[in-house]
């Protein structure tokens, strides 16, 4: 009779180890990547992520034309972009990052919340310049992401700052 216990035990151990490989079987397929449940919206938040990126980009290289190409045509932009040169001009390093803290989509109108920092060089002799804020980029566009305009503390302009300033 202990040999049959022991077959037993056996027995019911293996089948539960059977049972959970099956579940686990049944569910991995179930934990698959998950599609957007609204693929429009995703690919505009996407493609609004893609233009936060290439504005950080553009700045970094100090790539004037790439920054042009994101902007409307409007006039406070045109002050925007003059900055933007400026600091083109006068600093020969700029280190920075962006991090997206949210953003909000309400029709045509986007508004990406970031927070930044960044080091600032004006020669390789000089010490870099640390700065880091918080600030929002106004966008618009569907298939095309455009600035529109941008509110609060942020990195474009930094040769007019006090702390900037030689």
């Amino acid at each position: 009779m202990i040999p049959f216990r022991s077959w037993s035990r056996h027995f019911w151990a293996f089948l539960m180890t059977m049972l959970v490989l099956v579940l686990i079987l049944i569910a991995g397929p179930g934990c698959s990547k998950k599609t957007p449940k609204y693929p429009e919206d995703h690919a505009r938040f996407q493609r609004v992520v893609q233009a936060i990126k290439t504005l950080e980009t553009a700045y970094v290289n100090k790539d004037a034309s790439i920054f042009h190409d994101l902007l409307l045509p409007l006039e406070k932009l045109d002050l925007l972009e003059a900055e933007v040169k400026k600091d083109f001009a006068t600093f020969s390093a700029i280190h920075l990052d962006l991090t997206i803290d949210r953003i909000g989509i309400d029709g045509d109108r986007i508004s990406a919340f970031v927070s930044w920092q960044g080091d600032w060089q004006r020669t390789s002799q000089e010490p870099f310049t640390q700065a880091r804020g918080h600030g929002v980029l106004l966008w618009s566009g569907n298939q095309v992401i455009l600035l529109r305009g941008t509110e609060g503390d942020l990195p474009f302009g930094m040769t007019n700052r006090p702390s900037f300033s030689s």
